[in-house]
């Protein structure tokens, strides 16, 4: 990256001629993206930014970062808790890709300390987690700043089991076990309804939390028109708890403490009948996603250890595929 021109664009977007650059490190973390810590001096003092870009190779499903920025304003505006964002650039020849950068918050996102540091007020947490999801539910469409995101699908369950089934068609490796579970959640699939935003990766390891309080909700890459109970699987689902099964909102808290503080905030009480379709869901297109970054390791676009062994996560999702079918 080269810091000199960097800096020079920064200055431009800041209104600052005498900007500069005291720190530039990537953080850890983002298979999908990359995130550089940006420590800067400005006329108004120190300022601590983050720059997001694009990894050398991306999933096709995911957003560009200009549609990442717009959705951060348009959460922002919702009240939910987000890091600002500052300024977009989409100029490839600045670093070589397009980018955003944003305010750094303050707290932890990885999920193995969020589930260990969180227990002891794990309810609280996911209480709070639950009242920002539902901001960012009240999102709804038409959205003219969100026109990139295209008009919501008829049926939002139908949808999403056509996508995982062109995915794993484009992939070419036989999942027979995800087709099965496909199957069964085409012979239940629920009832449509009305559509809302979805950030689609709203779960542990995408929140950033400091103590008690939530300080940031993060990469919105998958966000999209659908079904409101899309998000609360995904965050509910076996795969998001990190080891800790028993926690069943996010391996933080309580399912219902969870509950309680999206219906608190969205005024709305959730159908739990229709969790379990959601939560394997969840399960096939964690295991999807999975496979498709192993692929990109595979085959050469990325060599990383970290996708690489996101691979060997499949076998396991397969099997509670197994036994979620069983049970729906």
């Amino acid at each position: 990256m080269d810091e000199e021109r960097l800096r020079a664009w920064l200055a431009r977007a800041a209104g600052d001629d005498g900007l500069r650059i005291t720190a530039l490190k990537r953080l850890s973390g983002g298979a999908i993206q990359q995130n550089w810590a940006l420590d800067v001096e400005t006329r108004e003092g120190a300022e601590r930014w983050v720059l997001r870009t694009d990894a050398p190779a991306v999933l096709a499903v995911s957003l560009p970062r200009a549609a990442e920025f717009a959705l951060l304003r348009a959460a922002r505006d919702a009240g939910v808790t987000v890091a600002a964002p500052l300024f977009l650039c989409e100029d490839t020849g600045v670093i070589g890709r397009p980018f955003f950068v944003m305010g750094r918050v303050d707290g932890i996102a990885a999920a193995h300390r969020v589930v260990k540091q969180a227990a002891p007020y794990g309810d609280e947490v996911v209480a709070a987690l639950g009242r920002e999801l539902a901001r960012i539910h009240r999102i709804v469409p038409p959205r003219a700043d969100l026109g990139f995101l295209g008009d919501p699908p008829a049926d939002a369950a139908r949808a999403m089991i056509a996508s995982m089934r062109a995915r794993l068609d484009e992939a070419r490796t036989p999942r027979p076990v995800l087709e099965w579970g496909l199957r069964a959640l085409e012979r239940h699939v629920p009832a449509s309804v009305a559509p809302v935003l979805c950030h689609h990766d709203f779960r542990t390891g995408n929140i950033m939390l400091d103590g008690a309080r939530v300080s940031a909700v993060l990469d919105w890459e998958f966000a999209a028109w659908g079904d409101p109970h899309a998000d609360l699987g995904w965050f509910c689902a076996k795969c998001w708890r990190f080891g800790a099964v028993a926690r069943e909102a996010g391996g933080i808290g309580a399912r219902e403490a969870f509950y309680a503080g999206y219906e608190a905030e969205a005024g709305v009480v959730i159908d739990r009948a229709r969790m379990p379709w959601w939560e394997l869901m969840a399960t096939i297109r964690w295991a999807v996603i999975a496979a498709d970054q192993a692929a990109r390791h595979l085959s050469g676009q990325e060599r990383s250890l970290e996708l690489a062994l996101t691979g060997h996560i499949v076998p396991e999702l397969e099997l509670d595929v197994l036994a979620m079918v069983e049970a729906l």
